[in-house]
């Protein structure tokens, strides 16, 4: 049964109705040495760290989510977070005969320096996915130019979520020190043995 006590180990994360419970070690703000328990199979993932902020608990999901009619195991750590900061990772997993396969996921920032085209003047912010370009004026956005990046960052915030049945990234354009413009959201779907982006949108906040 899932959540039976580990010695030496912490329950960091529980779906009871799916009777998974995520185990690690606690040390110095953050859980490591994780195993995990799948309906009473137990792997290990040694490697694995999530900082002990019941606000950034481990996410587990138990759904569908290459169209196979199985569902696959997905689970999402934070392993730091602050001001303009969130960094976490997904790790899924293709579940067949008490067998647990990790599956790759592409990287988000892999995707985004492949697919979009970012500028920053001054004046202007330009973002482009394909043949849609959205451009933003500092002056509007209330920005002093002298505290601009020298380009957009895109990697300061990535966050993983399962919606829909779908895995889903979301990264958040960054100008300068606690400045965003909107949101880059990559949608994933399986294909080639790996998870790769399916969709790539850009959506302003209050969309």
């Amino acid at each position: 049964m899932a959540g039976a006590a580990m010695p030496g180990y912490s329950v960091v994360a529980q779906s009871e109705e799916d009777d998974i419970t995520l185990y690690g070690k606690e040390m110095n703000g953050l859980y490591f040495d994780f195993k995990v328990d799948f309906k009473g199979d137990v792997f290990s993932r040694p490697f694995w760290i999530n900082v002990t902020n019941p606000a950034y608990a481990p996410q587990l999901y138990f759904q569908d989510i290459n169209k196979d009619k199985m569902n696959e195991l997905i689970i999402i750590l934070t392993r730091g977070y602050g001001t303009g900061v969130l960094d976490q990772e997904v790790y899924v997993f293709h579940l067949g005969n008490k067998r647990f396969k990790e599956v790759l996921v592409d990287s988000p920032l892999a995707i985004v320096n492949k697919n979009i085209r970012t500028s920053l003047t001054p004046s202007k912010a330009e973002i482009s996915i394909g043949n849609k370009h959205y451009s933003f004026n500092i002056k509007e956005l209330k920005l002093l130019p002298e505290t601009l990046f020298e380009e957009i960052s895109l990697g300061s915030i990535i966050n993983y979520e399962v919606k829909d049945d779908k895995l889903t990234a979301t990264l958040h354009p960054q100008l300068s020190p606690g400045a965003f413009v909107g949101n880059i959201i990559i949608t994933y779907e399986f294909q080639d043995n790996m998870y790769q982006a399916e969709k790539i949108e850009f959506k302003l906040e209050n969309e």
